[in-house]
This record gives structure tokens, C-alpha cells and sequence, in this order.
């Protein structure tokens, strides 16, 4: 089973919310990088895990930007 962000879990978040988890990620992926450069990184799948996590996040926004889905305020 994968170990990133479940796509319900980012739905159910508000923009704010969202927003935060990317800064989040982003600062992750950096020091992962970075960790990767010094030969100090043990598990390098967990870059790849990242990567597809901040797409993840990018595409949710998106899709509400669009109007394809929709935020939880926006439900109620």
C-alpha cells in the first residue's frame, strides 16, 4: 500500500489547509534533495513519493480553480 496522501484525504482539506501541506511537502522534497546530495538519504523512494504528493496537492487546486470539484466550505 502507498505510503503518500491518500486523494480523499486532500479533498476533504480547505484551500488554506492545502496550502499549508505544499509548503510543508516543498520543505520536505528540499531537505530530501539535500539529504540525497550528502549520501546521508536511506530510503530514496521517498522522493518520488513527494514529488507525486505536491502533484497531487497542484491538481486538487486546480480542479477547484476550475470548478470540478469543490472545497469542503463550499458543500456545506
Amino acid at each position: 500500500m502507498a505510503k503518500g496522501i491518500a486523494t480523499e484525504e486532500l479533498d476533504g482539506m480547505t484551500d488554506i489547509e492545502l496550502l499549508d501541506k505544499l509548503k510543508e511537502s516543498k520543505e520536505e522534497l528540499f531537505n530530501l534533495r539535500f539529504s540525497a546530495v550528502t549520501h546521508r538519504l536511506e530510503d530514496t523512494s521517498r522522493l518520488g513519493e513527494v514529488r507525486r504528493n505536491i502533484a497531487r496537492i497542484y491538481t486538487i487546486k486546480r480542479e477547484r480553480e476550475l470548478g470540478i470539484r469543490t472545497a469542503p466550505a463550499a458543500k456545506k
